[in-house]
């Protein structure tokens, strides 16, 4: 089974989905396979990594074939820049930032990308993402020259996420941003998966297991944690549980 087919059936099984986000340029070696064996024991559903300010190949290779084998839930790339691939991963987030005003974090990157997909990394599952950033933006709206999406806008994001669906991407991501002040809110949320059939990824700013679940209740098919877990690791374990709980709930009324 690909990366792609498990996390749908996933979701389909539980509701919604919980994804570990980190990035090696904020932990050690040791403290990343620490970090990824610890939430894969919570319940984890599929680790994704990577920075917003790009990291060596070398880097990556380093950090992932250290949990290579000891991990069974998938590896994701997350790129930050084209440097950001490895062979040790099993899938890559292939994103395209549609509300980014720099055409190359659009479609610039994405072309060198694909290059290396075919020459070195035929490995790697590709699953196409449209990253639409949202409030802060944080790091990588500032890095992608995003105009973000103002967080009472639902209108906005309803027309990006329909945007994004009409062009086949695979998955949707709304993105706060990495230690947002607040995450993406609920409302949103629910309104664009009112709209869309794509999975709905939503990040950013989600620092306790009541936001968590709110977010899944409201719609989000799966949640992305990153900073908490670098910074307060014994709260992942509850944060996890409610995405699950939230999910279910959520799917039971449906």
């Amino acid at each position: 089974m690909g990366v792609k087919d498990y996390l749908l059936k996933r979701i389909a099984e539980v509701g919604a989905i919980h994804m570990t986000l980190l990035d090696p340029d904020k932990v050690t070696a040791k403290e990343f396979k620490e970090l990824a064996l610890m939430v894969q024991e919570y319940g984890s559903d599929a680790l994704m990594v990577g920075g917003s300010l790009g990291i060596s190949e070398g880097q990556l290779d380093e950090y992932l074939s250290a949990v290579k084998g000891s991990l069974k839930i998938p590896v994701i790339l997350f790129p930050g820049s084209v440097a950001n691939l490895s062979r040790y991963a099993d899938a890559v987030f292939f994103l395209s930032v549609l509300n980014s005003a720099d055409p190359y974090f659009i479609v610039g990157a994405q072309i060198q990308a694909s290059v290396l997909l075919v020459k070195r990394f035929r490995n790697l599952e590709p699953i196409s993402l449209a990253y639409i950033i949202v409030g802060d933006g944080g790091a990588v709206g500032y890095v992608s020259n995003a105009r973000p999406i103002p967080y009472d806008r639902d209108d906005i994001a309803l027309a990006y996420a329909y945007t994004a669906q009409l062009m086949g991407f695979d998955m949707i991501y709304l993105e706060a941003g990495s230690g947002a002040r607040e995450p993406v809110r609920p409302r949103m949320v629910s309104r664009v998966k009112q709209l869309v059939s794509k999975p709905l990824i939503v990040g950013g700013g989600i620092r306790d297991p009541e936001k968590a679940s709110e977010l899944a209740l409201a719609g989000a098919d799966a949640i992305v944690t990153g900073t908490i877990v670098e910074e307060k690791p014994e709260l992942i374990k509850d944060i996890i549980r409610a995405v699950h709980e939230g999910g279910m709930t959520r799917k039971k009324r449906a």
